[in-house]
């Protein structure tokens, strides 16, 4: 299956703000991925690139009608219904973005970024959105750090406590700045992608 397969299934069942989030996320993962490589900082047994990227993607899809209660605890029937499975280590990685709700607490790398990443999109975007462009491409580190830092009502959804977990040394071991680049970077190579 290409990811062709899975974009139109998510395009086809989630609101229009969720499917730019699963492509946020999705770049993000990528550049998380990347970023651990050039640096060799990625641990052996990782799962490939583009299972961290697909499990970005469909991460959500069973955000939705009945299903939704149980997110991301239904990922396999979301897919069933556009004869669509993937792989139990990326089912297990996107349960890991979820951990109250699966009971599946991030171990591997790829996990740590999805659970830390997740809600850093939408911090991203609503910093965008206070432009007067509307544009990632005008977004600045500097400016998605301070008002992740300094003003917790600013995109009170964020779960900030969440992302900061990226710099646990058995983590991702990631500098909370150098993480908001990597995703924020990650984002604006997509920005038209997702409206920004």
């Amino acid at each position: 299956m290409n990811r062709e397969t899975y974009l139109s299934a998510i395009t086809n069942t989630l609101e229009k703000n969720i499917v730019f989030h699963s492509l946020a996320l999705e770049a993000c993962l990528g550049g998380i991925y990347d970023y651990l490589t050039q640096n060799n900082l990625l641990k052996p047994n990782e799962l490939p690139k583009d299972d961290w990227r697909l499990a970005g993607l469909i991460h959500d899809i069973d955000y939705f009608g009945d299903f939704k209660e149980y997110h991301p605890n239904k990922t396999i029937e979301a897919l069933a219904k556009f004869n669509l499975s993937v792989s139990d280590e990326i089912i297990t990685l996107i349960r890991s973005h979820a951990p109250k709700s699966t009971g599946v607490d991030p171990i591997t790398q790829a996990q740590w970024s999805i659970y830390c990443a997740d809600s850093l999109t939408g911090l991203i975007v609503a910093v965008a959105l206070v432009y007067p462009s509307k544009k990632l491409a005008d977004v600045k580190v500097s400016s998605v750090l301070k008002r992740f830092l300094k003003e917790p009502k600013f995109a009170a959804g964020t779960r900030r406590e969440e992302v900061k977990m990226c710099e646990l040394p058995d983590g991702l071991n990631i500098p909370l700045e150098k993480f908001i680049e990597i995703c924020l970077a990650s984002m604006q190579q997509i920005a038209p992608d997702i409206g920004l």
